[in-house]
């Protein structure tokens, strides 16, 4: 295992991530346009560095954390990116791109002699806070096993898809768009349970109980919308970037996906009203606006 661990993009997702590397005695140098990101890390005695070339000049193990494929090019592909550095050999990426850009990345990573993990993670902020993500993985096999102990360090499941570069971001794909989906459904359920005189929380117990249950009705829905917190950490211009992919991959394969069309309707509705920044969970608002309900705890 190398020495010292590089990590590009320490925000929402990334940040939480680089602080269970160091918590488990791993040694970082970081990077991130925002030096208040960094701080918690910097404090940790992890490294700052000046770009992603900088992080692969120091470190053969380099991961990123970004929110989408234009941010991810120019610090991987750019004149200062990762593809530049010195010692760079191994770079994971957590990110979700979709199989086409996932495939022209490590192409031009390998030319480059640098090989390319594909690690898109799936439980949000705080799957990343409790080090509890689901890590879907693709690569080769041997680099895969170099990489394992880390990526157990950030999930509780890992989950190895073979070494075809892609397949990995088409799990995480398949795994988003029915996350959207439960989400968007659960919440209209929900507001006709409310509207006919039920209680949220007597609805939830049921449906968690019974064959109904999601990761909205068992996290989301009881954590962030019935209390009104609305805090689950993830914009919805994240989750709206995530249909889109899942969409065009899906097109690509000639899918048909009807359902996963409406879903996303619902979250381009949102996103033409200016909620682009807010928290995905506010999507119940939406709902319960046209329900004329709220889906609240009861004193």
């Amino acid at each position: 295992m190398a020495d010292e661990i590089g990590f590009i993009g320490v925000g929402n997702m990334g940040q939480p991530m680089a602080l269970n590397l160091a918590e488990a005695g791993h040694r970082l140098v970081v990077y991130d346009i925002s030096e208040e990101a960094m701080a918690p890390l910097l404090e940790r005695q992890a490294r700052r560095a000046g770009s992603a070339r900088d992080v692969a000049d120091a470190c053969e193990l380099v991961f990123v954390s970004l929110p989408n494929n234009k941010a991810i090019e120019e610090i991987v592909l750019g004149a200062d990116g990762i593809v530049n550095g010195a010692k760079a050999r191994l770079y994971i990426s957590t990110c979700t791109t979709g199989s086409p850009f996932a495939e022209a990345t490590a192409a031009a990573l390998a030319a480059k002699g640098i090989t390319t993990i594909d690690a898109p993670i799936s439980g949000g902020p705080p799957g990343a806070r409790a080090g509890s993500l689901s890590i879907m993985v693709s690569g080769p096999e041997a680099a895969f096993e170099e990489a394992r102990s880390l990526l157990e360090t950030l999930g509780s499941t890992v989950v190895y898809c073979g070494d075809r570069p892609g397949h990995a971001q088409v799990l995480k794909l398949a795994n988003n768009i029915l996350s959207a989906t439960a989400l968007v459904a659960s919440c209209e359920a929900l507001a006709m349970g409310v509207k006919a005189g039920l209680d949220p929380a007597v609805m939830l117990e049921a449906i968690n109980a019974g064959s109904g249950r999601n990761s909205a009705t068992m996290d989301k829905i009881p954590r962030d919308v019935t209390p009104r917190s609305f805090a689950y950490g993830a914009p919805m211009h994240i989750l709206i970037k995530d249909i889109d992919l899942a969409l065009a991959e899906g097109e690509a394969l000639g899918i048909s996906q009807l359902v996963c069309q409406q879903v996303r309707q619902v979250f381009k509705l949102v996103e033409h009203q200016g909620w682009r920044d807010r928290d995905i969970t506010e999507i119940a608002k939406l709902i319960e606006g046209w329900a004329g309900v709220e889906i609240k705890a009861i004193p």
